[in-house]
């Protein structure tokens, strides 16, 4: 019996871990979904427009130009502000490629709140880099895309958050580890403070630097958890992409 259950312990020790664990979750009195994402192993990618340039815009559009490639999405959720023409408000790298260039200077809205930052993927690694050290380090990504704000800047939560503020939204964004190997992408499920929502990355996951999305405009696509949120075509989106089955 012994030998039994070391050998089981062993086998599932060695087994795989999934490229990502989509689950709910409740912080200090609010709802949030998470997908951690494993990215020393997962394919994690961002998408804007398709092969002709034309934008791809719904999770649905994504998932049918994986398909003729014998490929689909796992999880997606939307990765960045955006204009009107849905075209990035700052720096965004698409399979090498740049689309727009780094913005570095202050600005209206939650994107020129600064210090704002980027989410850098490239093989085995993702990263979310407040901007200036992110140009100050010439950082090498395959993908990468540039919002704000920061929401925890090496441990710290950003300067400007305040515990007692009464502007809530529904917010999404991404937090990763100090290795680059965890990437975790949360929307909250009811209206949350900047300050609530910092605080579950810094302290409820552990995570030393998390970048803000976006707010209203926040869309998951998680099927695990029967997630295909709806609505207008957006900009930039970050998605995991696995075979076909």
């Amino acid at each position: 019996m012994i030998r039994w259950v070391l050998g089981l312990w062993i086998a599932l020790s060695a087994a795989p871990l999934a490229a990502q664990d989509c689950r709910d979750l409740e912080y200090m009195g609010n709802g949030y979904t998470l997908c951690e994402v494993d990215a020393a192993t997962a394919d994690l990618r961002l998408f804007l427009n398709d092969a002709d340039g034309e934008l791809l815009g719904q999770f649905g559009a994504i998932d049918a130009m994986l398909a003729e490639q014998g490929k689909r999405l796992s999880f997606a959720m939307n990765a960045g502000m955006y204009h009107d023409d849905r075209s990035p408000v700052g720096y965004y790298l698409e399979n090498g490629t740049e689309v727009m260039h780094v913005v570095s200077n202050p600005g209206p809205g939650n994107f020129g709140l600064l210090p704002n930052g980027v989410i850098c993927l490239r093989a085995g690694r993702a990263e979310v880099v407040e901007t200036l050290a992110f140009v100050a380090a010439n950082k090498r990504c395959d993908y990468a895309s540039q919002s704000g704000p920061m929401l925890v800047i090496d441990g710290a939560l950003h300067p400007r958050f305040l515990p007692d503020s009464t502007s809530r939204y529904v917010r999404n964004g991404v937090g990763t580890s100090a290795d680059g190997t965890r990437a975790v992408f949360v929307i909250s499920r009811n209206r949350v403070t900047f300050h609530e929502f910092g605080s579950l990355f810094k302290d409820g996951l552990g995570l030393p630097n998390a970048l803000y999305f976006d707010g209203n405009i926040s869309r998951l696509y998680a099927p695990d958890l029967g997630r295909n949120d709806a609505g207008f075509r957006m900009g930039p989106v970050v998605g995991v992409v696995v075979d076909a089955q």
